[in-house]
């Protein structure tokens, strides 16, 4: 039998190119592995495994409302102040005053140093708002693969679900969870069992419900145990 390549059809048809449909099947290492071009998932920032996710922004309504109002209000009165002097009526007198305390006063007054030290911590407070993220509320969870969607959990309730696991340890009478981005501390009275077991139980247990939030970024868990009287 012949092994070479096949010619024409009987009707001088060319014949089909041969082509070599993808598969659902890592290879793994070795031959068609990934070392010969086979193309594996790199988890990114925010995913399982990956790098640092990034935390949520405030839209900052109120400050950004007030400031606004504030701006508004004082650009309409000294507008309507100046087409005022325009038109030859007499300039309201606060303004007045204001140019002449400013053109009289020196820069080692009190007054001065006061109004200056409030205006530098206004602009201040701006700037830190201007540049943190805020919402300190929510904490980023683990996206699912390169198009996951970018979900955040609510502090209060990872609070809840951790204390309401704290509470199913057996000797467990009180829990009280505090979350936060880099940590999370539990703090659990227990009225019977020894405690050495209750405090491996709950330390297991809390492992376990923290990384059941699937947060982002992985905190810290310190758990802090003592004994309770059953009557308390």
């Amino acid at each position: 039998m012949s092994h070479g390549t096949p010619g024409p059809g009987p009707a001088g048809e060319e014949p089909e190119p041969t082509v070599r449909l993808p598969t659902a099947v890592d290879p793994g290492p070795g031959p068609g592995g990934p070392e010969h071009g086979a193309v594996r998932h790199v988890p990114g920032p925010g995913e399982p495994g990956g790098g640092r996710a990034r935390r949520f922004w405030s839209s900052r309504r109120i400050p950004a409302a007030v400031t606004a109002a504030v701006i508004f209000g004082l650009s309409g009165l000294f507008l309507y102040d100046l087409s005022s002097v325009r038109a030859g009526r007499k300039g309201m007198y606060w303004r007045t005053k204001l140019a002449d305390e400013l053109a009289t006063r020196h820069l080692d007054d009190v007054w001065i140093i006061l109004g200056a030290s409030v205006c530098a911590a206004v602009g201040l407070w701006l700037i830190v708002l201007a540049v943190t993220p805020g919402e300190r509320s929510v904490l980023p969870m683990a996206r699912r693969g390169p198009d996951g969607v970018r979900g955040g959990l609510d502090r209060h309730a990872a609070e809840l679900v951790l204390r309401d696991r704290a509470m199913e340890v057996s000797g467990i009478r009180s829990a009280r969870a505090v979350v936060k981005r880099r940590r999370v501390k539990i703090r659990a009275g227990a009225h019977f069992r020894d405690l050495d077991d209750v405090r491996r139980d709950l330390t297991e247990a809390m492992e376990d419900a923290v990384r059941q939030l699937g947060l982002a970024r992985a905190p810290r868990l310190r758990v802090h145990l003592q004994r309770v009287e059953k009557g308390a």
